[in-house]
């Protein structure tokens, strides 16, 4: 029995931009090749070398990325014919993503040796914060509030 039409069915999960962009890039490899392209390294052999994924692997990542939307596939060499891998808008978009998930592992997995220092053009080490666009303050948990906009759900979920 379908749910009435605006109320979400018991089983049906909450709607979310977060699930929807897990769905793209929520694997491993995927975000450990977004890291390898806004490094700079742009070609099959080093996204191999540098991501440690078995090569079927990273084809399949490498290809879903290109149909997604999030990297760009340009021809690098006719004979063999070869392929180099760039972020598009959308992809150099994901990058502070992967800064604050960096932040967060110096924090809670290597307080003591950070394995890449990220220096930002002023000269010092970037620290990735999460800024309001409005105001420019630094957002906290406690600073947020949540307001679902798809009909039939609450902070709680399915609307009764």
């Amino acid at each position: 029995m379908a749910a009435p039409q605006g109320k979400p069915a018991p089983k049906d999960p909450r709607p979310c931009s977060i699930a929807d962009t897990l769905a793209l890039v929520g694997e491993k490899y995927s975000l450990l090749v977004l890291r390898e392209v806004c490094l700079g390294n742009h070609r099959f052999d080093q996204l191999v070398r540098n991501i440690g994924a078995p090569r079927d692997v990273l084809a399949t990542r490498l290809r879903r990325l290109v149909d997604a939307g999030i990297l760009t596939r340009r021809t690098y060499s006719e004979h063999p014919q070869r392929f180099e891998y760039r972020p598009t808008q959308a992809g150099l978009e994901l990058e502070p993503v992967l800064w604050t998930l960096k932040e967060w592992g110096d924090r809670h997995l290597h307080a003591d040796n950070h394995p890449m220092v990220l220096e930002h053009s002023c000269g010092n080490e970037l620290v990735a914060t999460v800024a309001c666009s409005a105001c420019g303050g630094t957002v906290r948990h406690g600073d947020l509030t949540a307001h679902p906009q798809v009909p039939g759900w609450t902070v709680k979920g399915p609307a009764a």
